[in-house]
């Protein structure tokens, strides 16, 4: 089923990154330390949740030698919280909090600097008897004082050659989120800093068709010619997509997906689709963004392709009387947080902002183009 991170029937166009991930894990798996942590950075809906399931899963069937934790940063409000997540329990066990149980120690005050074990000794140890392999999503929404630290470990783990990964997901927004944290030395990333785009045609073509194939359900080209252009390969869309096929076949026992087949389906999916939108244009009015919104899509209308240099956003941000070079900075880099707009790392320069949703954007004008000059 789609949702929040849920596992596609196949995993499909992120050969890449799986590549760059493998080869972390087989050093790992030799004891090795990684040269460098990975970043996996793109819109919501991208299948960033997506791509660290699966490697959680490899490792466990490659190597499972090496330990595996999946954090998630509202169970890390503190450096005390961190600690927990991380020190092995014997480790636990020995330190007694100053004002809790430890039953509690995620949440403990230590009673001293001398009591408080120091995170990158202990990763050191634990590393050296199993190679850890640290999973964190949504980590644009990390506590800036915890990141520094677990940064910080890190770079130290790795340093003292122990075998040690850690592999961040976020939005666009996350970068940024890291620079405020004063640690530049994470952006030396090489090819571990890895942009989750949408889908190439060929790859949701797969995505599409895999599964239903592997279940003797076929899918002419007229089908899914039109499936793949409505879905724009955004892979949380490719994913209703299939979800709202299979149901339908299961309720007709249809055994080739017809254009009027996939038609039939249509409205449910674009209902889902409109919802979600709905959503998306509620946070650009959250923070004032719709203007700018606006003059951004219609920018992309007129291209022919979806990407633009800094120039021309700048120029679009301008018709939205956004004069200032401050609050345009500011605007372009709030739309790239939300995903509107983004960067992906994987590019040569002069980097250029590329879509994050076109349709989106067709729904943005569509919903307040008429209102806004």
């Amino acid at each position: 089923m789609a949702g929040d991170g849920a596992p596609p029937p196949a995993l499909t166009g992120r050969a890449s990154q799986q590549a760059v991930l493998h080869r972390c894990l087989a050093g790992l798996g030799d004891g090795a330390a990684p040269p460098h942590n990975v970043v996996l950075v793109g819109p919501r809906g991208n299948g960033k949740t997506v791509l660290l399931r699966w490697f959680e899963q490899a490792c466990a069937r490659h190597q499972p030698s090496v330990d595996v934790v999946s954090l998630a940063p509202s169970r890390l409000a503190d450096q005390s919280a961190l600690f927990h997540a991380l020190a092995p329990r014997p480790l636990l066990a020995k330190l007694l909090p100053r004002k809790v149980g430890i039953a509690s120690v995620g949440s403990a005050e230590w009673a001293s600097s001398n009591d408080r074990a120091d995170l990158t000794a202990t990763l050191i140890r634990r590393c050296r008897r199993q190679p850890l392999a640290v999973l964190l999503d949504e980590a644009h929404t990390l506590n800036p004082e915890v990141g520094i630290a677990l940064l910080n470990a890190s770079q130290e783990v790795r340093g003292a050659r122990a075998p040690f990964l850690l592999v961040l997901a976020g939005t666009p927004g996350l970068p940024a989120h890291l620079d405020g944290m004063n640690a530049s030395f994470w952006s030396r990333l090489g090819e571990g800093e890895l942009g989750i785009r949408r889908l190439d045609e060929r790859a949701a073509r797969k995505a599409l068709t895999k599964p239903l194939r592997e279940h003797d359900v076929d899918i002419n080209t007229d089908a899914l010619d039109a499936v793949v252009a409505h879905s724009q390969g955004y892979p949380y869309f490719v994913q209703l997509w299939g979800d709202a096929l299979w149901q339908r076949h299961l309720a007709i026992d249809a055994p080739t997906v017809s254009a009027d087949f996939a038609q039939a389906v249509r409205p449910t999916v674009a209902a889902q689709m409109a919802n979600y939108y709905r959503r998306r244009f509620a946070e650009l009015e959250s923070e004032n963004l719709v203007a700018a919104a606006v003059a951004v899509a219609r920018l992309f209308q007129r291209k022919s392709v979806n990407d633009a240099s800094d120039q021309e956003v700048d120029t679009a941000l301008e018709e939205a009387e956004i004069d200032d070079d401050a609050t345009r900075f500011a605007t372009r880099e709030a739309l790239n947080r939300l995903g509107y707009i983004w960067q992906p790392p994987d590019q040569h320069a002069p980097f250029r902002w590329h879509v994050g949703i076109p349709s989106l954007m067709a729904h943005v004008l569509k919903q307040a183009g008429s209102r806004i000059p």
